[in-house]
């Protein structure tokens, strides 16, 4: 795919427009994947039984799955620092934002052959995907700077997330179409068999969606924001990237107390998200498996049309009454929802839940994005320091995921787990009261 010879100018619509609609590419992934088609399909998986033999222990399914993420995200944490410092070294970091793409979009096609027969070949092949996703987003997420001022960005991070809603959900009314009617499509079999094979066909199509969408924004993204020469010791310049970010931390008062408030509640958001479909799965009463399977994706349909709404109330709400303040709150109503969640148990309880999460999910990460972007200092070397937001952002998922798996494991219910990451977000909302507000209105 070739590439716009003339860089766009900083804040014009076309170069803004082309940003947010890699939201619109890839935001198939954390919605038919993460959410909505594979969590019902791995479920589906284990209806005789929800356990894995692992050398030589047995764990709940949902535990595995959690572990495997855990895995994954220790992963990119650890690869991110290296690839972002050399993508910002030699001012080209498109290439590796495309070469994530393509190993993400690849193995969501891959999840086709995931069985039941071959469920450690599945596995690694969902970690390889959980990898392309979020690596992508470390380069994606250190654009914002480059294409949108200041001013611009609570705005232009929540269309992203809103056009990202919409794109998803396009996809997966046709899968739901596909896995409840599949012999419209042509799919043969009994009524499991054709809905789980046009699960796995849902899988091929989230991973065409996402590569073949993702090309507008390569033609007009630029390269990067510097060309200089590579060295010996650009493998470790992300490394040392990081430790300048560190650094200037002790001059940033703002940044230093925002990071480990976004940490905390961070860790709680993204494992919650990542376990919301899986949870929905087990522990809810569904009446028959195509209920279950009809009842899921429509709560995950309501949550991305509902979110965005969220994400452009929450931009609104940041413009009048400051960005910590609507954290604060947003944070709040996430503990409660948490406290709420451990006490559901009728399908209607769990399309409530939906809804109001669908207002709070792209909002706190809209927003949380954007006031990072505003704290960080004016500089080219954006790359470096939203790897550091990564880092952060993966570190707590690491953690997250790792302790939710324990919790469900020793416990044998997910709802514990739930109610234990009440707690991360009011400990999120009480640290964000102590972040200046100077520079963020």
């Amino acid at each position: 795919m070739l590439s716009l010879k003339t860089p766009l100018e900083k804040g014009s619509k076309k170069i803004i427009n082309a940003w947010t609609f890699y939201d619109w590419a890839n935001s198939v992934y954390p919605l038919v994947i993460s959410s909505a088609i594979f969590p019902i399909y791995y479920g589906a998986l284990f209806s005789e039984s929800n356990i894995i033999s692992l050398f030589g222990y047995d764990l709940k399914n949902t535990a595995m799955i959690s572990f495997v993420t855990a895995a994954a995200f220790f992963i990119v944490a650890f690869m991110s620092p290296i690839l972002s410092g050399i993508a910002d070294y030699i001012g080209n970091k498109k290439r590796f934002m495309k070469l994530f793409v393509y190993i993400g979009a690849i193995s969501c096609m891959g999840l086709y052959f995931f069985e039941l027969e071959t469920i450690y070949l599945g596995l690694f092949i969902h970690f390889f995907g959980l990898i392309g996703y979020w690596s992508s987003l470390v380069f994606y997420n250190s654009y914002l700077p480059d294409i949108a001022f200041p001013e611009q960005q609570d705005r232009v991070s929540a269309k992203g997330f809103s056009i990202g809603y919409i794109g998803s959900v396009l996809l997966l009314l046709s899968n739901l179409a596909m896995v409840m009617n599949p012999d419209w499509f042509g799919i043969t079999g009994t009524e499991g068999e054709a809905a789980m094979k046009a699960m796995r066909y849902s899988f091929v199509s989230a991973g065409i969606w996402w590569v073949l969408f993702s090309q507008y924004s390569f033609y007009y993204l630029p390269k990067g924001n510097r060309e200089v020469k590579v060295t010996k010791d650009v493998f470790w310049n992300g490394y040392k990237e990081l430790k300048s970010v560190w650094n200037q931390l002790e001059h940033n008062k703002a940044m230093k107390r925002y990071l480990p408030a976004f940490y905390m509640y961070s860790m709680a958001l993204q494992t919650v998200l990542l376990v919301a479909a899986y949870f929905g799965e087990e522990e809810i009463q569904w009446g028959s498996a195509a209920e279950k399977t009809t009842g899921l994706i429509v709560s995950i349909l309501l949550i991305q049309i509902v979110g965005i709404l969220g994400a452009f109330l929450t931009a609104r709400a940041s413009e009048r009454f400051g960005n910590i303040r609507v954290l604060i709150v947003v944070n709040l109503i996430w503990a409660a929802l948490c406290y709420y969640a451990y006490h559901i148990e009728t399908p209607l309880q769990f399309y409530s839940v939906a809804g109001l999460v669908g207002m709070v999910m792209g909002g706190l990460q809209a927003l949380s994005r954007s006031t990072y972007s505003k704290l960080i200092p004016q500089t080219d070397d954006t790359a470096s320091f939203f790897s550091f937001y990564d880092v952060t952002e993966k570190i707590g998922i690491i953690v997250g995921m790792s302790l939710f798996g324990i919790i469900d494991q020793i416990t044998g219910s997910m709802r514990n787990a739930i109610l234990f990451f009440m707690l991360f977000f009011i400990v999120g909302a009480l640290m964000l009261f102590r972040v200046p507000r100077e520079k963020l209105g």
